[in-house]
């Protein structure tokens, strides 16, 4: 789920005001770059109210809004705006403006990809640098998603869940690898995914399953419970979005 943003003013899109308000999540690690533009931390909390479902899917953006919201001339919010169209995350219309972009599973399924060729190892190599307090606070992690799913509380599950995997993310040992996890999040359809109400018991046995390998030190473990949760993921996602069973593309005899 996606990376930290500050707290902010409540946004509107197409006269609604939506529910709730920027959670704050850890950063992966820190950085020694410098400190974001007003373009990158207004594209940093539209990334997130987009995967919190704030923005609804074909909602539309508008700028003078924006501008109010953060305080802000216009020209920073077209530059954001701007980056997230080059992302693919929003949609640029002719004579319409532009508004959040559908999920694609064309796109999903190569973010997804790319997930599982990194996130296995980076958890891989975060297991032996792993202390017993980084085990303890993991596992309250789960119990927060697990208690924030069950009263329906997506926000809070989303920053659990963010918080959750990037504990580990950020003990890679590579502050890179970890950053670039962290831009993959961030192109995935989280809003999509927590409405998959099917999944909320698998997901918790998969993170359980993760944390067993981890307060293990189990590196391979740690890997292969990594790997299954992505693809089961990504498998009910790509049924929801094609309205059919879908095959794992990870695996070479697929398409």
């Amino acid at each position: 789920m996606p990376p930290q943003s500050r707290r902010t003013k409540t946004a509107t899109t197409d006269g609604v005001v939506p529910k709730g308000v920027a959670k704050t999540v850890p950063k992966p690690a820190k950085s020694s770059a410098k400190a974001p533009t007003k373009r990158d931390r207004i594209a940093t909390e539209l990334r997130r109210m987009i995967s919190e479902g704030e923005l609804p899917r074909g909602s539309r953006i508008q700028q003078d809004v924006l501008a109010a919201m953060f305080d802000t001339s216009i020209t920073p919010v077209r530059e954001a705006l701007r980056l997230l169209e080059a992302e693919g995350v929003l949609v640029g219309e002719p004579h319409k403006g532009v508004r959040v972009a559908d999920a694609d599973f064309e796109q999903v399924k190569t973010v997804y990809l790319l997930r599982r060729l990194v996130e296995p190892y980076a958890m891989q190599r975060a297991a032996r640098r792993l202390s017993p307090l980084d085990i303890d606070l993991a596992e309250r992690l789960v119990t927060d998603m697990e208690q924030a799913a069950e009263e329906g509380d997506r926000a809070r599950l989303n920053a659990a869940n963010y918080q959750f995997h990037f504990l580990f993310y950020a003990k890679c040992g590579n502050e890179g690898l970890a950053a670039e996890i962290d831009q993959l999040w961030q192109k995935f359809p989280w809003d999509v995914l927590q409405v998959l109400h099917d999944r909320a018991d698998e997901t918790s046995n998969e993170h359980r399953s993760m944390l067993a390998a981890a307060r293990l030190g189990d590196g391979d473990a740690l890997a292969k419970a990594t790997e299954w949760h992505l693809s089961r993921s990504f498998l009910a996602l790509g049924r929801h979005l094609t309205g059919r069973p879908v095959a794992d593309p990870f695996d070479v005899d697929n398409d």
